[in-house]
């Protein structure tokens, strides 16, 4: 199986497979970025990724996803607050979240 070395900001070099990581591309590009969650310390990483790099990651099988052209993104999205996320956590402690995901 093919092993992929790459290096997380907090453990250093690590070693993933294929089907570790992900690709994300830019529509109107030939780079983008490889995202991976390191084995170690659960961390998510973003790299950059060269012509070369997508190349090499994409004969390797790793999978992708393409962005939509910048032009056509929209920019309204605003970050998640720490209310939200306490909000969203308190109602997960509700036995039956699931239901209401069902019932969506």
């Amino acid at each position: 199986m093919t092993t992929i070395r790459t290096t997380c900001d907090a453990c250093g070099d690590i070693e993933l497979v294929p089907g570790d990581l992900w690709l994300e591309l830019e529509a109107d590009e030939v780079e983008g970025e490889y995202i991976f969650q390191c084995p170690y310390c659960d961390q998510t990483e973003r790299k950059p990724a060269s012509q070369r790099v997508v190349t090499i990651l994409l004969a390797s099988g790793v999978r992708y996803e393409v962005a939509p052209p910048v032009s056509q993104r929209s920019i309204t999205a605003m970050p998640i607050s720490e209310a939200e996320i306490l909000s969203f956590a308190g109602k997960l402690e509700n036995e039956n979240w699931s239901e209401h995901l069902e019932a969506g």
